[in-house]
């Protein structure tokens, strides 16, 4: 493992803290914080700081600017202006606004990291910023493990609107549907949708439409709320569409008890380390909603193990240069389902494989 690390990141975000302490543990010097907010301002400072670390073998790791508002204000700026979009202005606390455009600041920064980080060989990456771009587009990302065999949901396409949703599934044949964000992070703005024979329609969903002085906002909130009216759910379609968003086919989840499950792995060099079942009583089983933690060993039994770990390992390897990721699978009767791809997957607290949580372990295999 190197000596020296630089972190791309948040000061004092919890990810920069359990990563110093897991250097802690482990002896080694704590690594140096470039804030994502002065990168952006000034992409030189990455250059001076690797010159400055050449001397000793020196590793470079790439967190989520998401954990710093001005950060992600200045990337959904920047995406706005090479977009030729109007500028918005920064998003309230938890609000999702323009999240295309954000993805378009995100891909510039991306891009201006790959041309810095070409020419250093000598320079070890953890998560190589293309395929970290590519797991952020959650379309692209499934579409990219379907072309290499993995099991997933089935994909339905872009969604326009709510009327083109509905003539969508009128092809299909189907009643029940997910309706995600290309660019959300985690359950941000995902919408369960379910039809009925005689006409009724229901949505579960962690995002909320807040009309003000004739502005709509769109809101994530960790209360999940249902919708039954045509209206109300229309305008929330409507609102996500304009963001870009897609369809997949409903995949059922083992039941536990009164609620359901599915599966976060983290694979550290390709293999799978780090298991958490995420349990809860609703659709949504994302951990950042107070759904709870479960015991893999308990609920999966040898056969569902193995296909568990096989379809990790076979996720990992089309992603080659990342070290480290995450997986949300559905298990079941020998069969593995792929649900998303997540570049930043390692932030699991408190979670040991082999007596070493996720920081420490990714550390132990650099």
């Amino acid at each position: 493992m190197s000596d020296h690390l630089i972190l791309l990141a948040t000061e004092g975000s919890k990810r920069v803290r359990l990563m110093q302490a897991a250097r802690a543990q482990l002896q080694l010097p704590p690594a140096q914080i470039l804030e994502w907010r002065d990168y952006l301002r000034q992409p030189g400072l990455l250059d001076e700081l690797l010159d400055a670390a050449l001397a000793p073998p020196c590793a470079f790791k790439i967190e989520p600017p998401g954990d710093d508002p001005a950060a992600h204000w200045h990337l959904l700026a920047d995406g706005c202006r090479l977009q030729g979009r109007a500028p918005v202005a920064a998003p309230l606390h938890g609000e999702l606004l323009a999240m295309d455009a954000w993805f378009a600041g995100f891909r510039s920064a991306m891009a201006q990291l790959t041309e810095q980080l070409a020419a250093l060989q000598q320079v070890r990456v953890f998560n190589a910023p293309a395929e970290i771009l590519r797991m952020t587009d959650k379309l692209t990302c499934q579409q990219h493990l379907a072309a290499h065999g993995l099991t997933i949901p089935t994909l339905l396409g872009r969604v326009a609107g709510y009327e083109q949703l509905q003539s969508l599934l009128e092809q299909q044949g189907i009643d029940r549907v997910y309706l995600k964000p290309r660019y959300g992070s985690s359950a941000s703005g995902v919408v369960a949708l379910r039809r009925h024979r005689d006409g009724r329609v229901q949505s579960t969903s962690s995002a909320r439409i807040v009309c003000k002085d004739g502005v709509t906002q769109l809101f994530n909130d960790k209360r999940i709320s249902r919708l039954s009216k045509h209206a109300e759910i229309a305008a929330l379609v409507n609102a996500l569409a304009q963001q870009q968003l897609y369809a997949e086919a409903w995949l059922p989840k083992p039941r536990l008890g009164s609620g359901h499950y599915d599966l976060r792995v983290v694979t550290i060099a390709g293999m799978p380390a780090h298991r958490v079942a995420r349990i809860g009583a609703r659709m949504m089983t994302n951990l950042h909603l107070d759904n709870r933690r479960g015991d893999t060993d308990g609920l999966l039994d040898a056969r569902d193990t193995a296909a568990m770990e096989a379809a990790c390992r076979q996720a990992a390897s089309t992603f080659p240069h990342s070290h480290v990721t995450g997986y949300d699978l559905v298990v079941r009767q020998g069969c593995a389902h792929v649900l998303e791809a997540n570049t930043f997957g390692d932030l699991l607290p408190g979670l040991l494989w082999q007596g070493q949580d996720t920081y420490t372990a990714q550390l132990h295999h650099a």
